[in-house]
């Protein structure tokens, strides 16, 4: 999908004092109130609360949020229903939202204040991105995709019960009324899914009787006379795409191996999905691998072509912001969301250029020039950078505890287990040790535990490879003199700010390297980046008085995680050119190939895994999808047979 500078609204109103557009010369709501038109026409035209009742997700689809009232009187009534269901999806599609400072001024009034005050306070970036906003404990999910209606809705991935058609009027905004519209939400609805609308035009009736939908006519309110309502009943289902499809478990328990980053996040995103989870791994405690590093760096990435590898870094640095900023208030987890300077080559007015070109907001990306730069991390810092006001960085190992902490008591740490094998027996898997016993069995197994994955897999013929990566650090005691950042600094490498009185820096990558042990000559070339880098070293410290740590990061060689469904062999497969289309093991999943981005991927992989497993709606785009699907290898031998499964390199960082 390409992507698209968002444009703000701006908050005007009538002489009646309503809000209006004009752009599009209409009025947001009509005079006798947003959230009367909210409850006559969306909650009583799908008959809501009532449909929801007793279920255990309830999707709605809007196509327009403007102010976020139809989320917002949606939202008190699953508040207000004792037999409400166990979580909402609310997913809305807005081109032109407002800024949070005009949001909280056009919601002071609002009849559910506390609701407006948390929406304002969640009120994401204004990137072209599909954003996650939860609230009540995640078990209300607004999915936010701010860009335009006909490119979100195809992308779209979800099971929707209900549609709120909400946008200006057909005459004021026709395109987001046409035909190919009815037909992209007849492509997301469920058997039986309702839909309503304020409008009463009539090509609007027959778009959507063309679409697969039974319409009606109903009483309006707020001086409308009717509204049209719907209801999903089409002559002809078309088959989904078999990947996008998935048969929940029973009961919703599934084992996950490894409790690393993306084990760990794994187990929290399924227990938000009400999904209880076994966590083994072969260390004593979570995290004691390559996850278990004294710091890492979490940030976005800005590209020109803005390609999926960008747009899969911007959404997943989006999400861990909120998430590491909740852990944060663990006292036991250490780190900071204030920021983190990436050093680039190219001079400050390219880097503008490229925020200008995209239309990248300030609270996600800026170019600074050296002088900014080094203001910023206290450095002497010779080079322009890209500065992430919402990167940072956190202790991996405490980061890991407190997400299965955050879990707990639906998830389960079984440390000092070595799964030696997996195996298919009936319709559940089975962990077994290096004795062949059975360790555990499940219909669902998540392997999340990094190169060991291939080794469970037999080794598929995926472009995946081990990298020894080894930092350095040292006490600051040893090296008073030493100026560390104020914030992360990252470049041919990267160097932290005092962590726990240590300065830690790094690191080595050495490809297929299986040396276990900590070497002089790699932390040597560390002292050598600390130099380049900050303009300073510590001189004065020997180097057998440094300590290094070594770890493998497994990466796919297009840098990007492999999450998703495991492929099933290739003579059990019919159509393979596009990943959506190859059939799956039932029930295996795997997440790995975190590389270096471990703490940046892991809470949008482990989200869009749980939504994989449990049916939930997507929180990224399908073609986002199919770019860290384990299946995409498989579509690209299947598209260059001559050249076998060899993957693509996308945009740089």
């Amino acid at each position: 999908m390409n992507t698209q500078p968002i444009v703000a609204a701006t908050l005007a109103h009538t002489v009646d004092g309503v809000p209006y557009s004009a752009h599009y010369q209409d009025v947001y709501h009509p005079r006798a109130g947003a959230f009367v038109q909210a409850r006559h026409v969306f909650l009583g035209g799908n008959q809501l609360p009532a449909r929801w009742q007793g279920r255990q997700r309830f999707v709605v689809l809007e196509t327009g949020f403007g102010l976020g009232n139809n989320f917002l009187a949606t939202w008190q009534a699953w508040r207000e229903d004792a037999a409400r269901c166990e979580r909402l999806v609310f997913i809305s599609v807005e081109q032109h939202p407002f800024t949070a400072d005009d949001l909280r001024h056009a919601l002071a009034e609002s009849p559910v204040p506390a609701l407006a005050r948390a929406l304002v306070n969640a009120w994401p970036a204004h990137t072209h991105n599909l954003h996650t906003l939860d609230f009540e404990g995640g078990g209300v999910r607004l999915l936010l995709a701010l860009g335009d209606v006909r490119r979100w809705l195809p992308e779209l991935v979800a099971d929707v019960d209900a549609f709120y058609l909400d946008g200006f009027a057909p005459a004021r905004n026709p395109q987001m009324w046409e035909p190919h519209i009815f037909k992209a939400l007849a492509r997301l609805a469920m058997p039986g899914a309702t839909l309503a609308t304020w409008t009463s035009a009539t090509a609007v009736r027959a778009g959507l009787r063309a679409a697969g939908f039974e319409v009606e006519e109903a009483r309006g309110t707020g001086g409308k006379r009717d509204i049209t309502l719907a209801r999903y009943n089409p002559h002809f289902v078309p088959r989904r795409a078999p990947s996008r499809t998935t048969r929940p478990a029973t009961p919703r328990h599934a084992l996950i191996v490894g409790a690393g980053l993306a084990g760990s996040a794994t187990a929290l995103a399924l227990a938000t999905e009400g999904w209880s989870s076994t966590v083994y791994d072969r260390g004593d405690t979570p995290a004691s691998e390559t996850s278990g590093n004294p710091a890492g760096l979490f940030h976005g990435i800005v590209n020109a072509q803005d390609g999926v590898h960008a747009r899969f870094n911007r959404a997943a640095a989006l999400l861990t912001r909120r998430a590491i900023t909740r852990a944060l208030e663990d006292p036991t987890v250490v780190g900071a969301v204030s920021g983190l300077l990436r050093l680039d080559d190219a001079d400050a007015d390219t880097l503008h250029e490229v925020i200008a070109q995209l239309g990248l907001p300030p609270d996600y990306a800026q170019a600074v020039d050296p002088s900014r730069a080094s203001a910023l991390s206290g450095l002497a810092l010779r080079q322009a950078a890209w500065f992430y006001p919402g990167g940072g960085w956190v202790d991996p190992a405490a980061l890991c505890r407190t997400w299965l902490a955050q879990a707990a008591p639906v998830a389960r740490f079984r440390g000092a287990v070595t799964v030696t094998t997996l195996q298919r027996v009936g319709d559940t898997w089975q962990l077994l040790d290096d004795h062949g016993r059975v360790l555990d069995e499940a219909e669902t197994v998540v392997l999340a535990n990094a190169s060991d994955t291939m080794r469970l897999l037999d080794s598929p013929a995926w472009p995946i490879d081990t990298v020894r990566g080894q930092i350095t650090c040292f006490q600051r005691a040893l090296a008073p003199h030493l100026v560390l950042p104020h914030l992360p600094v990252a470049g041919a490498g990267y160097v932290l700010p005092d962590v726990h009185g240590l300065a830690v820096f790094g690191a080595t990558s050495h490809p297929g390297d299986r040396e276990p042990q900590v070497r002089a000559a790699d932390n040597a070339a560390n002292l050598s980046l600390l130099q380049t880098m900050t303009g300073s070293a510590p001189t004065s410290v020997p180097l057998d008085s440094l300590h290094g740590r070594v770890g493998w990061r497994t990466m796919a060689r297009d840098r990007l995680p492999v999450v998703g469904a495991v492929p099933a062999p290739v003579d059990q497969q019919g159509r393979l050119d596009q990943p959506r289309f190859v059939q799956r093991l039932p029930g295996l999943f795997v997440f790995t190939a975190l590389g270096s981005r471990g703490i940046t991927w892991s809470t949008l992989g482990a989200r869009a895994l749980a939504s994989w497993i449990t049916g939930a709606p997507a929180p990224i785009e399908a073609s986002l999808l199919d770019a860290i699907d384990p299946a995409r290898f498989v579509s690209r031998s299947a598209r260059r047979p001559a050249t076998g499964a060899t993957a693509h390199t996308p945009e740089g960082d």
